[in-house]
Formats: structure tokens, C-alpha cells, sequence
């Protein structure tokens, strides 16, 4: 595996892969971090030494004294720690982005295809280490429940994003934003040019996620939320959806920017069967020039009865970075509202990536023939199959292939993990994206899909 070990420098924007030399390498084929001037996108950190499996260190002896969730969590964010002071930032300060995973064995078909995507997990010893760790404020962060991850018994996953520059974050806050008091969480974050809001509820108290605690509220929303902690349960998709986004506006609008500046969002969705009452409510927020969106479905979600998460990427009103949307007719159409990709300065932002044609549908040849159930092998079909997409769209907004940065990889089947990894791994034959690997908790918005990417790219100067 090629390692580019030359020092990280701001002014340069070509991306370097970041080998820090003292974490455990991953086995498969991915950077753990790529920076590309004041960014820095790190890889999903698990608990693993990539040897034995889960890192001795990592284990308890004794539970009843310390609960393997919170060695995990210390030990991962170690790794990620070294690996981010490698490509000249600070963890403590300088995140601006976390997704925060966590598998959960607990949600089942019956009741998660009803739109039931509770988790019930326990992240009470994640948080601890976690304010331990990182300092005020926190950044922008989404909680979200898979299904499992590539290392088996590991807990919590971590990715994020880092900026370093001159630029020092600044909190958002709103005071009618409850969501913000979930688990601790901000409400988002501003660093220079860029806004970076954590993704949102419907839920209208505070509260903890993985529990219906309420401790530290008003007296007013601990009673609301005794009397019903299940405040949108049974509303609709569209009515959560623009709950959510009325949200977002007034946090964009306190940090000093607004929707119509969304270079990429995120969307979080109980089920694939809410994604078409969440676009409609979609299109009349983001009537023309929408960002680009990246939608997961079956995943679960950290308040009870809710049906949708969405988290933004923003440029401030007044920055001077100039933002493209991205069409080519060498890829699919969407489906949907929402463009191929946005570029904004030297980042591209994609769209959600799976094997489909411009009807929405499982493209051709993307499946083994129902008389031959033990011939082709789908994952790396319909990743090649991607990959030619997101070459194309790299092209038309003035990059290539190799300067994909970031792909955050899902799959409806762990079985398609290797030979997914494999076919990218042939298309990249010097830098090695950073990456994150998890099986979902159901179906994907394409019917028989069994592989989606999340991907960003660097676009070189003109």
C-alpha cells in the first residue's frame, strides 16, 4: 500500500493521505485520514488492533467496574487522536463534524418496517469519555443505529471531520433549539466560511438518547415529556420533515447564513417507505438549486417515534466561495430533488451513490438471475458500476476519480463487504480514500441495492 508520509501543509490543496505510524493500519483498503488543505477527513475508528479482533485493551476485566463501551470508546478516540495530530490539527478543538454510530441488536423487521427505529441503546459511558475529550464547543454531530460494523463485538464507531485554520469555531445557538440538550449534543458549529449544523429531530424537548430520562429540564417539558415522551409518534413524515427544517433555517440564520447556501445534507430516515413524504416537504424548502443529499435509510434514531434526522453543510452568507451544481449525462439522473453533486471551492459533494438508472431502479445486470443463485456477485457489480458514475460526475466538475476523498460505504448484507472493497481498491491504485464500513438495519431506498456511497472529492484549482 502506497503511504504518502509527506508532512501536511494548509496552502497545498492537493489531498495527502495521512499514515500516522503509531495506530493500528486497517486492513482494508483505506487512508486513516486525507487532508486537503484546512480539511481533514478522518476514517470510522472501532476498537480493533486489526489483529485478533477486538483490542485486548479494549476489553474489561471487570465489567461491574468499567463497561466495555466506555474502553472502546477511549481506545478508538486514542488512535484518532494520534492520527489527527498527524495531519496538523487538534482533536480536542478542532472536530467539526462527528457521526457517531452504534449498533443495535435490539430493532426488529416487524416493528422497524412500521417506522419504529428506536434503539435502545445505552451511551451513557460514550458521552462521559466523550466530554472528557473534546472541548466546548462540540461539534456538529448525528447519533445514528446500524446493524453491525466489519469488527465483531465492537460498539461505536467514530468519524469525523477536521478544519485547521485561523478561523476559531464558533458555537450556534438557538434557545428554542431542545434538540440541542439531547445527550449533550451542540447545535452545530461555525468555522470560518463554513457552518456545520448537527442533524436534527422532531422532538420539541430535551431529553437523553437512549432513555426517556429528562433530568435538567424545566419542570413544564420533564412533565410534558412524563405525561407523553412520544411526542410525534404517529405524525406524519411530512409534518416531522418540516418540523426539522424549520429547525435548521433558524440555526442557519443565527450563524449567520441560510438554506439556500445548503452545500450537502444529510438524511436520516427510519424507513425507505418515508422518503417520498420527506421530498416532497424537501422541494418546497429547497425549491431551485437544492444541495447535494445523501438520504440512509434504515438506520435507527435517537428519539422515540421519530421518522427523520437531517443534518447540513452550509457556507456562511458572506463567504466568497464559489458553488457549482454539478450535471452530466455520462451518469444517472436523480431520482429525486437533488443534483448529481455540488461543488463548492475545491470540495465536491455527492449525491447518494447506488447501482440505479435514471428511473430509480436497480440498473441492469446489478443482480444474480433468479435461476443462478450462486453466480455474480453483486457488491462488486454494483461498485464498479458506481464508480463509473462517480468518475464521470468527478470529470464534469473539473476532477477525477483519484481525487475522491471520503466514501462512507453501506451495505443491506455484510456478504458484500470483500468483493465491494476489492473492486474500489483496483480503481485506486495510489491514494487511498479515508472510509466507513457498517451493515444497515433494512432495506436501501433502491429496491435489491445492496451497496451505497457516500462520497466527497477534491476538485484542483482551474
Amino acid at each position: 500500500m502506497n503511504q504518502i508520509t509527506r508532512t501536511p501543509n494548509a496552502q497545498n490543496l492537493e489531498p495527502v493521505s495521512i499514515w500516522p505510524g503509531n495506530i493500528p493500519p486497517p486492513p482494508a483498503p483505506y487512508s486513516p485520514a486525507v487532508r486537503t488543505g484546512d480539511w481533514v477527513f478522518v476514517s470510522g475508528f472501532l476498537a480493533s488492533d486489526f489483529k485478533t479482533g477486538m483490542a485486548p485493551e479494549a476489553i474489561p476485566a471487570n465489567s461491574a467496574l468499567v463497561t466495555d463501551m466506555e474502553l472502546q470508546t477511549r481506545y478508538l478516540m486514542a488512535n484518532a487522536a494520534r492520527t489527527i495530530s498527524s495531519a496538523g490539527c487538534d482533536m480536542s478543538k478542532d472536530i467539526v463534524r462527528l457521526w457517531q454510530w452504534f449498533p443495535s441488536p435490539s430493532v426488529k423487521e416487524t416493528t422497524f418496517a412500521q417506522g419504529d427505529a428506536w434503539p435502545e441503546i445505552n451511551i451513557t459511558s460514550y458521552l462521559r469519555v466523550r466530554s472528557e475529550l473534546l472541548q466546548q464547543p462540540l461539534p456538529a454531530t448525528s447519533s445514528i443505529a446500524n446493524r453491525f460494523f466489519p469488527v465483531k463485538d465492537t460498539r461505536v464507531a467514530l468519524e469525523m471531520i477536521c478544519f485547521a485554520n485561523e478561523h476559531k469555531p464558533i458555537a450556534i445557538h438557538d434557545p428554542d433549539d431542545h434538540d440541542a440538550e439531547l445527550a449533550g449534543n451542540s447545535s452545530g458549529v461555525r468555522r470560518g466560511d463554513w457552518v456545520f449544523l448537527s442533524g436534527r429531530l422532531p422532538v420539541d424537548g430535551p431529553g437523553d438518547f437512549g432513555s426517556s430520562s429528562f433530568r435538567g429540564a424545566s419542570s413544564a417539558l420533564a412533565e410534558k415529556a412524563r405525561v407523553n415522551p412520544y411526542y410525534w409518534h404517529g405524525s406524519s413524515i411530512e409534518q416531522q420533515t418540516n418540523f426539522v427544517l424549520e429547525k435548521l433555517a433558524r440555526l442557519a440564520e443565527s450563524a449567520g447564513s441560510s438554506l439556500s447556501r445548503a452545500v450537502k445534507a444529510e438524511v436520516y430516515l427510519a424507513h425507505p417507505n418515508y422518503f417520498e413524504g420527506m421530498d416532497r416537504v424537501w422541494k418546497r424548502w429547497f425549491p431551485e438549486s437544492p444541495p447535494a443529499r445523501f438520504v440512509l435509510p434504515s438506520i435507527g434514531l435517537g428519539a422515540r417515534g421519530a421518522l427523520v434526522e437531517v443534518a447540513l453543510t452550509l457556507l456562511a452568507d458572506d463567504s466568497a466561495i464559489e458553488t457549482e451544481t454539478i450535471e452530466t449525462s455520462e451518469a444517472p439522473e436523480p431520482f429525486s430533488h437533488e443534483p448529481q453533486a455540488v461543488r463548492a471551492g475545491h470540495l465536491l459533494f455527492f449525491s447518494q451513490q447506488m447501482a440505479f438508472d435514471s428511473r430509480g431502479c436497480l440498473a441492469e445486470g446489478m443482480k444474480r438471475h433468479p435461476s443462478f443463485p450462486w453466480y455474480g456477485q453483486p457488491g462488486r457489480d454494483q461498485t464498479r458500476y458506481m464508480i463509473r458514475n462517480i468518475s464521470a460526475i468527478c470529470e464534469a466538475a473539473g476532477s477525477s476519480l483519484e481525487n475522491v476523498v471520503r466514501c462512507g460505504r453501506f451495505f443491506d448484507d455484510g456478504q458484500w463487504f470483500a468483493e465491494s472493497f476489492a473492486e474500489w481498491d483496483s480503481h485506486f491504485p495510489k491514494r487511498k480514500a479515508c472510509s466507513i464500513a457498517m451493515q444497515l438495519l433494512g432495506p436501501m431506498l433502491v429496491p435489491e441495492a445492496n451497496v451505497m456511497f457516500d462520497v466527497t472529492a477534491y476538485v484542483p484549482p482551474k
